[in-house]
């Protein structure tokens, strides 16, 4: 791309300019929509496109009818079925400055005789998706592909807990939005993945996309997707006739908006609205790249209409990239509890979208070398989504002379055991059951809250007690002593009586939490559950076999046969049968559940937990209160009498105070847990 100013260009220059652009933004789009694996950030693409655009708004002679700006960006894959949309799915144009945002209102206003008000929303990064339904219900979802066919999606977004099956009024619709997935869940799906050797995603609009085009439903269930409904294909339906009125019209029938849209009379309001959300974007629960400034009469959208590509009544005001410069002071190999080394560029620390960052992860040995990074380089660093501190490349004119390409590691950096590559995995692992690090790191997993739970046993006081061999497995925990125990650094009698009876309290818990503590590959939280209440113990679960446990519902053939090969081996049985010498119960206990008061407390109330509770776990929390008569959901309406709000609590919270919903602190809640005991 050149950087000539496109008014000094011949047509044929431009020509020749346009030729080169296209089939690279045609790759790069394949890339980004298709594949869900952009090989460059946003606003790399998002530049080069506007140098096609301005190149053929210049020369309008120049446009090829498969030029990226003649069509919506995507395709359908082809294991999918196809769903036509009979009202296409468009685009949305881009500005990038507040000039080009003025030029966008002038051209409006300049073909619009009566005045107006806009209406600006928050640009959800995520994947637009159709919802159909038929006499209030839900018959059909899709993808918005090429917009004018999309894919067939229906079984998972019926896997997304905001999407309603049924509405309040049997009204024939469709009505579009954005499937997304929140920056807490995308944070905790790339630590799973690289926790299983695979290469993390992007971001999570590619994460969000990756999930919804699964063929496996189980695996979009798991994901923790969530919606954003703003828009519908025809406007006739509804009471409404504003696109304020119709997100709050949306609501009304169950679906799930952003409560953050604001009504601007003028580019004063506008400019205030994209000040307020650019500085606040990440601090927000969802990522977000920008606003979207939308006419807001209906009546109007549909009398300006829409070009080939993009609606005319509405413009998305893109975020600038913030980036920064910094310098790469070492590269760390860290050692997980699956054996996994992981490369973290140790960086001069800098300031950065609100906080301090010094570390960025290089996720494997692929990475590393594609991005070519070396100790000395300075580096442009961005935080991928908004959260994920992440290196875009280093700058070629400030690389030293004498900086070498990093070597790749071949042996663990904790035991020195040789690493491999494990069926194609981009992971390094480091194979030896022995190594301490992962040994460490599995005594931290194992006494996690999801876990067993062990209080007052975090890394540091795992790392001393592997440092002064006390310990060598998790079973060992068992054996500790007071005496053992006060040899730590900042321990006195009261803080090691605490822990030791934190270790015996956990003797006693459900199978279920042994099962996700022992860190068995692919077996999660849900899976241990599924599994212990259907073996009901240990002994029973040992002795089955992969098609026998592949057959429980949501558990599958690969989790199956990890359970089978982890339970096979000679030292996982060493170690279950030390557990029960230990007195480590190793049956389920879970089903014997507190029966629901019918006259409870919450009876008959419908509760929303969101945000983070720092000393209940959610699950704990819902069970607590389902126990207590309450039904838990997982959207704020008005049909809603309380939300409890843990630390971070974003839009939920949001919406709540502006519907008058009560609302709770996590302490409220204990409060009331403690009142019920």
């Amino acid at each position: 791309m050149t950087d000539k100013p496109i008014n000094t260009l011949t047509e044929e220059q431009a020509a020749t300019e346009a030729a080169e652009l296209r089939p690279q933004l045609i790759t790069w789009g394949k890339q980004y929509y298709d594949a869900d694996a952009p090989v460059v950030d946003d606003d790399v693409y998002d530049r080069v496109y506007a140098r096609l655009v301005a190149l053929e708004t210049a020369f309008p002679n120049i446009v090829t009818p498969e030029s990226p700006t003649q069509r919506v960006g995507g395709t359908t894959r082809g294991d999918l079925p196809k769903v036509t949309h009979e009202i296409p799915m468009l685009s949305l144009g881009d500005v990038f400055s507040l000039e080009e945002l003025s030029e966008f209102d002038g051209r409006l206003r300049a073909n619009v005789e009566e005045d107006f008000d806009y209406n600006c929303e928050l640009k959800i990064d995520g994947l637009a998706i159709s919802l159909r339904y038929e006499n209030g219900e839900f018959v059909q979802g899709s993808t918005r592909g090429n917009g004018q066919i999309g894919e067939d999606i229906t079984a998972n977004l019926k896997t997304v807990k905001s999407i309603p099956q049924t509405l309040s009024r049997p009204l024939t619709i469709d009505v579009r939005g954005e499937c997304y997935m929140p920056k807490a869940a995308f944070l905790a799906l790339n630590e799973r993945r690289e926790a299983a050797g695979k290469a993390p995603f992007a971001n999570p609009r590619n994460a969000a996309a990756g999930s919804l085009r699964q063929l496996d439903v189980q695996v979009t269930a798991d994901r923790q997707l969530a919606t954003f409904m703003y828009n519908i294909a025809d406007y006739e339906p509804l009471n409404t006739r504003t696109q304020s009125g119709l997100l709050d019209e949306l609501a009304e029938l169950g679906f799930t908006t952003n409560p953050s849209y604001q009504v601007a009379h003028n580019m004063t309001e506008v400019g205030a609205y994209i000040d307020r959300y650019q500085e606040q974007r990440s601090n927000l629960p969802y990522g977000i790249d920008g606003i979207v400034i939308k006419a807001n009469s209906l009546p109007l959208q549909r009398s300006l209409g829409a070009t080939v590509k993009v609606p005319r009544w509405a413009i998305a005001y893109k975020f600038p990239p913030e980036e920064v410069q910094t310098k790469i002071l070492d590269i760390e190999w860290t050692v997980g509890r699956t054996g996994i080394v992981t490369p973290t560029a140790v960086m001069t620390p800098v300031a950065l979208a609100g906080s301090t960052v010094a570390r960025a992860s290089l996720h494997n040995p692929d990475y590393l070398e594609a991005k070519d990074i070396r100790i000395g380089d300075t580096v442009l660093l961005h935080k991928a989504g908004d959260i994920i501190p992440e290196i875009s490349q280093f700058v070629a004119a400030k690389r030293p002379a004498d900086a070498e390409p990093y070597p790749i590691p071949t042996h663990c950096p904790s035991c020195g055991a040789e690493l491999v590559h494990l069926d194609e995995e981009v992971a390094l692992r480091c194979i030896n059951p022995n190594c301490p690090a992962q040994l460490a790191e599995g005594m931290n997993h194992f006494a996690s809250r999801n876990a067993m739970n062990i209080a007052g046993l975090g890394p540091q006081i795992v790392a001393q007690l592997f440092d002064r061999k006390l310990v060598n497995n998790v079973a060992s925990l068992y054996r500790l002593t007071a005496d053992q125990l006060l040899t730590l650094d900042k321990f006195g009698e009261k803080s090691a009586q605490n822990l030791l009876t934190a270790i015996d309290n956990s003797r006693n818990n459900s199978l279920e939490r042994l099962l996700f503590g022992l860190g068995i590959r692919h077996v999660g939280a849900k899976a241990a559950r599924s599994i212990a209440a259907e073996f009901g113990d240990l002994d029973s679960l040992m002795a089955a076999d992969s098609e026998t446990i592949a057959a429980i519902d949501t558990i599958g053939g690969i989790i199956a046969d990890s359970v089978v090969t982890y339970f096979s081996s000679d030292q996982v049985q060493n170690l279950i049968h030390e557990l029960a010498d230990l007195g480590v119960n190793l049956t389920y206990t879970s089903g014997a559940a507190t029966p629901v008061d019918a006259e409870g407390q919450f009876a008959g109330q419908r509760v929303v937990l969101t945000g983070k509770l720092q000393e209940l776990t959610r699950p704990e929390a819902t069970a607590w209160l389902e126990q207590h008569g309450a039904t838990v959901t997982g959207s704020v309406s008005k049909k809603t009498d309380l939300l409890i709000a843990g630390e971070a609590a974003g839009s939920k919270l949001t919406k709540a105070q502006s519907l008058n919903v009560p609302v709770w602190n996590e302490a409220q809640l204990q409060a009331a847990m403690n009142e019920n005991k």
